[in-house]
């Protein structure tokens, strides 16, 4: 027999191509270049610059949560939205031994933005707003730039 398989080596090593010889296995970038984040992590970098930004000037936020979800979510079988619009973002005050929380929504600000700077300004104004309505005070007292284009 002149056209015998060798046998594969017991010891498992590093593949070099795919199972069909077509190229390379594994991620298309390296971990560190931004191409290999996903949206969901770009996204919750912009919301957590937004509030290390806010944090200098409160420092009463690290008491708060900040969460990012996907879309908003109806609680109840009887609860709808409102006509109006579809929320960007939420509170939760603090009580029962818990956290106050802040959350945004990411895919309903990702729809509104066509760029990532218009996507981090929804995003800081969102937080702002968020912040603002937990701790009872006005977007512009949070943020003096609040409304600034």
């Amino acid at each position: 027999m002149d056209n015998a398989v060798p046998p594969r080596s017991a010891a498992p090593g590093p593949r070099r191509r795919d199972r069909h010889g077509r190229g390379m296995r594994g991620p298309i970038a390296p971990p560190q270049v931004p191409l290999a984040a996903s949206r969901a992590e770009v996204f919750a970098d912009l919301v957590q610059d937004s509030v290390e930004r806010l944090e200098r000037r409160w420092p009463q936020l690290a008491e708060i949560d900040f969460v990012v979800l996907e879309v908003p979510r109806l609680d109840g079988p009887g609860q709808v939205w409102s006509d109006d619009a579809v929320p960007l973002g939420g509170t939760m005050p603090a009580g029962d031994g818990r956290r106050g929380r802040v959350v945004v929504y990411r895919r309903p600000v990702e729809i509104r933005t066509k760029s990532r700077d218009e996507r981090a300004a929804l995003v800081h104004e969102v937080v702002v707003e968020q912040v603002a309505e937990l701790l009872g005070l006005t977007p512009e007292t949070v943020d003096p730039r609040y409304g600034e284009d």
